[in-house]
């Protein structure tokens, strides 16, 4: 009998204790109200934030400690200003300044003072600080970057501020947040979750110990890790051949959507914005208005894409009837209409393959006009034409992780109405034939050149690009990274047009700068160049553009290159596209006659005439 009274008070115990400590944990909301309680001091313990490794595992982010100086201003007490103000070495005047301002923002709660102090700092200012009522460090973890590139991939952390507090009350004044990049879009899956102390004071208001014994205490909980599919070494290289040149690279695998390297140029040692310089140094990249290396090129950029867009206008063509892969069209050195001319590099008969690999203007105006007039009205042809274009991904944000990018343009019939302010005046598809060499109103960002290249390498399909390979813990890819994106142009189109690019290569406007070995199949590219310089309209020198993919079968890797004022496009951007593709699926360079061209060009000097008025080299 007393065996089993014993074991029911063992199990009656139990139970109770348990119910109060479901109780307390999960239904008592008392825990709400103590950061409002004066004898109760909270305490924040920051968790590690996730790493970041390359596709092959290598290492770009990690951390290392820091330690801000926190001051709750209520509990100040009277203390030797300047003597404090040489220990955080900064001016009285500053000083008053930040106490003002944390005042301002709450008397209870925790602000920084000085933020991002480090071990040396930290091991003289904690023998100090007991003299300083109100002031304590609080230890957290900086970004430590193993790579001095990528920067426009992996982003940046920065304090939080009013507005970011206001929509998400889990940040608190003096915290850190992922601000572009992975750092931003995988914010909640990189921070982790921090640990909440709550500290009971006397009437003195000195610490007594643990509140309730630390039954609403938490611990923190470490950021998952992720792994980009960047590949670092290809990253890097190309970071390399776009020194002194303006634009960006964007490599994409064609069987996954997976963001290979994602180049913008100029760009910044990711390790600047770390430590107690980084406003310093983030006002000096702000201010660079000229280089703009916070400004990234190949997701905000929208340019005209020129001849690489003729591989699509072939498709179309193609898929609506308006040309046959064997009907010849006769170049006579330009397309003629009206009292205008789009000038031509290449005369006589001219087929689909010849057409795409010589890059032949009056060919593909040809095909572009007898599609637009296959429809009754030139309204029609423009909105087929566009929702053809369409499902390559142009016109609209491609859906990638990253949180910045621009939609590009594919001009609508309501567009050309209004501009020829129809119906008083009427057009035709003439009035919009530079459409078919990708100039006039269309406008591509360097991502959706890669990405219609890499569905073009699909033989009619893509999946979104991105950024992220795999997330380390509970959380998943999103699905929608997985699924195809089939385009409207019926598959059996895409072989002539893959022949016409890989023509590029073997006897076309690419020939000089085959890669041996590797069948490449590519498409270069010469935009039009302009801008207003005091309110005139002025060509610059033009854009040199490449887009390609390799292998012709099973192809692995699909890139495209914008070289701003790159002259054109087998100059600069067609020998980086190569370069890039031989390092990728080789793993080293035998084109060092075309690395070594590269990695010695600067344009520097035809930028700066932007800003000399100096003439332009327009004519090659």
């Amino acid at each position: 009998m007393r065996k089993v009274i014993l074991i029911a008070l063992v199990l009656t115990s139990g139970v109770i204790f348990a119910a109060r400590l479901f109780y307390l944990q999960v239904l008592d909301s008392s825990s709400d109200s103590l950061y409002q309680n004066s004898a109760i001091k909270v305490m924040y313990d920051y968790p590690q934030r996730g790493y970041m490794f390359d596709r092959n595992d290598k290492l770009l982010v990690s951390n290392q400690p820091s330690y801000d100086v926190m001051v709750i201003p209520r509990e100040v007490k009277t203390l030797d200003t300047l003597e404090f103000c040489n220990l955080l070495k900064i001016s009285k005047e500053d000083f008053i300044e930040i106490m003002k301002k944390a005042k301002r923002e709450s008397p209870r709660s925790p602000s920084v003072v000085i933020p991002q102090f480090n071990k040396a700092d930290y091991a003289s200012l904690s023998e100090k600080m007991y003299k300083y009522q109100g002031f304590y460090i609080q230890r957290r973890s900086l970004r430590e970057y193993q790579v001095d590139h990528s920067a426009n991939v992996m982003g940046y952390i920065a304090e939080v501020n009013n507005a970011i507090i206001e929509k998400n009350p889990y940040y608190q004044m003096g915290e850190l947040i992922g601000t572009v990049g992975v750092e931003k879009e995988y914010e909640e899956v990189l921070r982790g979750v921090k640990g909440v102390k709550y500290i009971q004071k006397d009437r003195f208001n000195r610490d007594i110990g643990p509140y309730k014994e630390g039954i609403f205490d938490t611990l923190p909980e470490r950021g998952s890790d992720v792994q980009l599919t960047i590949d670092a070494a290809l990253q890097k290289y190309g970071q390399e051949l776009m020194v002194h040149k303006r634009g960006g690279i964007v490599a994409i695998e064609p069987a996954t959507g997976e963001i290979l390297a994602l180049i913008t140029a100029p760009s910044y040692d990711p390790s600047l914005l770390v430590g107690r310089d980084r406003s310093k140094n983030f006002t000096k990249l702000w201010y660079d208005t000229i280089g703009k290396p916070l400004y990234d090129r190949v997701l905000m950029g929208e340019y005209p894409p020129g001849s690489p867009f003729k591989t699509l206008t072939a498709l179309v063509g193609l898929q609506e009837n308006a040309i046959g892969v064997d009907d010849v069209v006769t170049c006579t050195g330009g397309y003629h209409f009206g009292r205008r001319v789009l000038r031509c590099h290449h005369r006589g008969p001219v087929a689909m393959i010849s057409g795409i690999a010589n890059s032949c203007n009056t060919y593909f105006c040809t095909v572009y006009k007898r599609m637009m007039d296959t429809y009754p009205t030139p309204q029609e042809g423009i909105d087929a034409w566009r929702k053809d274009l369409m499902s390559f991904g142009l016109g609209d944000f491609l859906g990638y992780d990253l949180p910045s990018g621009k939609r590009g343009n594919i001009p609508t019939s309501k567009y050309y109405n209004k501009i020829h302010d129809f119906p008083v005046h009427n057009w035709s598809s003439l009035a919009t034939i530079s459409n078919a060499i990708g100039q006039g109103e269309v406008l591509l960002t360097p991502i959706q050149m890669a990405n219609f290249t890499a569905a073009i390498a699909n033989r009619g399909y893509y999946y979104t690009p991105h950024v992220i390979k795999n997330i380390i813990g509970p959380d998943t890819i999103p699905a929608k990274f997985k699924e195809k994106h089939h385009t409207t142009v019926d598959p059996k189109y895409f072989e002539p047009v893959v022949e016409g690019m890989f023509q590029v290569y073997e006897r076309g406007t690419a020939a000089s700068i085959r890669v041996p070995g590797i069948e490449v199949c590519g498409k270069t590219g010469t935009a039009e160049n302009y801008t207003k310089i005091d309110g005139k309209r002025v060509q610059l020198t033009d854009h040199s553009i490449f887009v390609a993919f390799a292998p012709k079968d099973n192809p692995k890797i699909a890139i495209a290159v914008f070289v701003e004022n790159g002259y054109w496009g087998s100059r600069w951007a067609g020998r980086i596209a190569g370069l890039m593709i031989e390092k990728y699926l080789k793993g080293e360079i035998t084109r060092t006659d075309m690395e070594k061209y590269v990695l010695a060009g600067n344009l520097e000097a035809e930028y700066a005439k932007q800003y000399s008025g100096q003439p332009f080299s327009i004519n090659h």
